[in-house]
């Protein structure tokens, strides 16, 4: 899947003249925890997040409540924003691994999705799981099965060719390299329309596969 396909398309934007006050508003409103801050023609020159909205204690701990009112109303968006150059962005054409990739490289909950500077989407920590799960088919029931293999050539093939035989679809698939395993790689499957005893006798006897998990997901 690429980010187009997963980002939130028309994310909410404000200007940089914004106060603060009202971009907390807005936040909170709309139930979101990150603020791109654009131009004209939705130009991307900062983000906001609840965490650059946060007031230091030492800021404030001279000035008494006159005082600190006066500051917030005074306060812009554009006065704390992380400004666009040291924004970490994405392109929408760019997979959604690496999208991935750059948020636990980065430490940070979210990409705004830009063409040419010009914001277009924003992906989010919550759009990547919910992506993951759509990848392993955990919206619709079936029974999920995680399948050892060694890894090496024909070995995916071989575990297609049975489901073939048997006439099952596929409604989601992943693999990862088995942890402790070196030399294995663990492939999971969703397969509707089933149960756990078929799929148990189906898959239990392919020559160097072993079923290691299998469950039903309802």
């Amino acid at each position: 899947m690429l980010v187009k396909d997963c980002m939130t398309r028309h994310p909410v934007m404000v200007p940089p003249n914004t106060p603060i006050t009202e971009a907390q508003q807005i936040m909170a409103e709309n139930n979101i925890r990150h603020l791109p801050v654009a131009g004209d023609g939705k130009r991307l020159l900062g983000l906001v997040t609840r965490q650059r909205l946060s007031l230091k204690p030492d800021a404030m701990a001279s000035l008494d409540v006159w005082e600190i009112t006066r500051y917030l109303s005074e306060l812009k968006v554009g006065d704390v924003m992380l400004k666009a150059p040291d924004v970490i962005t994405i392109e929408p054409e760019r997979t959604i691994e690496r999208a991935a990739k750059y948020m636990t490289d980065h430490k940070i909950g979210c990409l705004p999705v830009v063409e040419e500077g010009i914001v277009v989407g924003i992906l989010t920590e919550i759009d990547v799981l919910r992506t993951f799960q759509e990848i392993l088919g955990l919206p619709a029931e079936g029974v999920r099965v995680t399948v050892r293999m060694p890894d090496r050539e024909g070995e995916f093939a071989k575990l297609t060719t049975v489901l073939a035989r048997y006439r099952l679809g596929i409604m989601g698939v992943g693999s990862y390299p088995s942890p402790r395993c070196p030399g294995y790689y663990d492939m999971v499957l969703k397969i509707p329309r089933v149960t756990v005893i078929e799929i148990e006798k189906i898959l239990g006897d392919i020559p160097d596969q072993e079923i290691i998990d299998i469950r039903e997901v309802v």
